[in-house]
């Protein structure tokens, strides 16, 4: 039990601050720990956030973090858990509350794709997969995402 006494203001502000930890293997791997959480993301205490908001703020920290350890050569994508539906690369992403969470992108043939899941079936693994050969910079979504989260065009 926390014995720590708390202002008000403190209470509150811990209510909206997100609390996020990890340990790696290698301690000089990159973290989402190690960046700063867009504003947007402590703008609206957690309690108030549907499942859906609240995880597409976190997948977007975990994809930009993901895209900062990738060469230029090679952009992020999403593996499917149990299934054969292959990877989508990620172009876009977004929810629609109370809890699901939407990912629009491309298949490794350059077909259209778009995933649908219910936050409680979330299961995403990134993948990096060579960036598409007519661009000269590969697609960086992730940092648009958390940008988003940093200005009031943002979720909420």
């Amino acid at each position: 039990m926390d014995d720590t006494i708390r202002t008000t203001a403190e209470a509150i502000e811990a209510d909206v601050m997100p609390r996020l930890y990890e340990v790696h293997s290698d301690p000089d791997v990159a973290s989402a720990t190690d960046r700063p959480v867009p504003k947007g993301m402590t703008q609206t205490p957690a309690s108030k956030k549907s499942p859906a908001q609240w995880a597409y703020e976190r997948l977007a920290l975990y994809i930009k973090n993901f895209e900062e350890q990738l060469d230029n050569e090679h952009e992020v994508a999403m593996g499917f858990a149990g299934g054969d539906a292959g990877v989508l690369r990620i172009e876009g992403m977004g929810y629609f509350d109370p809890d699901v969470i939407t990912f629009y992108g491309s298949d490794p043939t350059g077909a259209r794709t778009q995933l649908i899941q219910h936050v409680t079936q979330l299961n995403v693994m990134l993948r990096a997969l060579p960036k598409a050969v007519e661009r000269d910079n590969p697609n960086r979504i992730g940092f648009r995402l958390t940008e988003a989260l940093d200005t009031d065009a943002g979720p909420g």
